[in-house]
């Protein structure tokens, strides 16, 4: 078995202890990362929000909380450090003044990490943050999509005719090409709308529109069922926006939205993931003004963990 990194055990140092990185793991900028696999990044902007801003301020809770998460899954037993080489690789450039440059800076950050052969697993920043991410994973042939969340991200544009908000990324990620429709599914949809022309457009180019009422009748095994079948064995993307959360469990995002899943019925669909192959992910939109308590961050994190495990046995599995 290969030595990978493995986090800093809280029996030897307390989880309160030490430098704040996600899981505790070492902190390998990309320009020194060599033989990682999986690569944790922040990305520390929210410059497409449209509601309540503070997004920005999520990667930095989010490693805090991230002490308090063991490295062996309490389930399944996988502990996806001896899986593969997993490392922080801190926060990518961003630009809080102007979101073009911005989505630039994050797409070159990108492009550069997947050359090197890493699976990245971010955590944002608002949902607009999986655009440039998805830009660099999807530029050569595009990937399919399993996408948990409140609202569809699916609009064209907002405030007259702006297309660059955490409300349009996947719609602009069809148009480029990066993201292919007919292999993306939407689960946990909910909350009044402006108008019906998310889901049309959705439907009209061959997105699988699960509403939160359907994912609670048939349940998650169903549900992942028909998601994996929808994705099939070709490369995957996984984003998480934690409004897909009732906000009981998560009142620190920017548009939360009431009837939402529970943090459990969430890892429940998460554990289906296993098998698939998954080449990058996210976790998005927590919003740390609005939960000083980092609750929200921590389930944000767990949710992370989740994820990370199935990436870890899909780089496993491949190797």
């Amino acid at each position: 078995m290969p030595k990978f990194n493995q986090p800093l055990s809280g029996l030897i140092t307390p989880r309160f202890g030490g430098i704040a990185t996600w899981g505790r793991l070492p902190h390998v900028p990309l320009d020194e990362a060599k033989g990682v696999d999986i690569g944790i990044v922040g990305i520390p902007w929210d410059g497409g929000t449209t509601n309540r801003p503070g997004p920005r301020h999520g990667p930095r809770q989010m490693r805090d909380q991230s002490s308090m998460v063991r490295k062996m899954h309490q389930v399944t037993h996988v502990v996806p450090y001896d899986l593969c080489n997993v490392a922080d690789l801190g926060d990518c450039p961003v630009n809080p003044a102007n979101v073009e440059d911005a989505l630039q800076r994050v797409e070159t950050y990108f492009k550069k990490l997947v050359a090197k052969g890493i699976r990245p697993l971010s955590m944002g920043g608002d949902h607009l943050s999986s655009l440039p991410v998805l830009r660099a994973l999807g530029e050569k042939k595009p990937v399919g999509m399993i996408h948990f969340d409140a609202h569809t991200d699916l609009y064209d544009s907002y405030f007259g005719g702006f297309k660059y908000t955490h409300g349009t990324p996947f719609r602009r990620a069809i148009e480029e090409g990066v993201l292919d429709p007919k292999r993306t599914i939407q689960i946990g949809l909910r909350g009044s709308m402006y108008d019906n022309d998310d889901f049309a457009y959705g439907e009209k180019m061959g997105v699988r529109l699960v509403r939160i009422e359907e994912t609670i009748e048939k349940g998650p095994k169903a549900i992942m069922a028909e998601a994996r079948k929808i994705v099939g064995e070709a490369e995957t993307y996984v984003s998480f926006d934690i409004d897909m959360l009732d906000p009981v469990y998560a009142p620190g995002t920017g548009t939360p939205e009431i009837g939402g899943f529970t943090t459990r019925e969430a890892q429940a669909l998460l554990r289906e993931l296993r098998g698939l192959n998954l080449v990058g992910a996210d976790v998005v939109e927590v919003s740390p003004p609005f939960d000083p308590s980092g609750l929200t961050a921590y389930a944000g994190v767990v949710m992370m963990f989740e994820i990370l495990c199935s990436m870890a046995e899909a780089v496993a599995k491949r190797r």
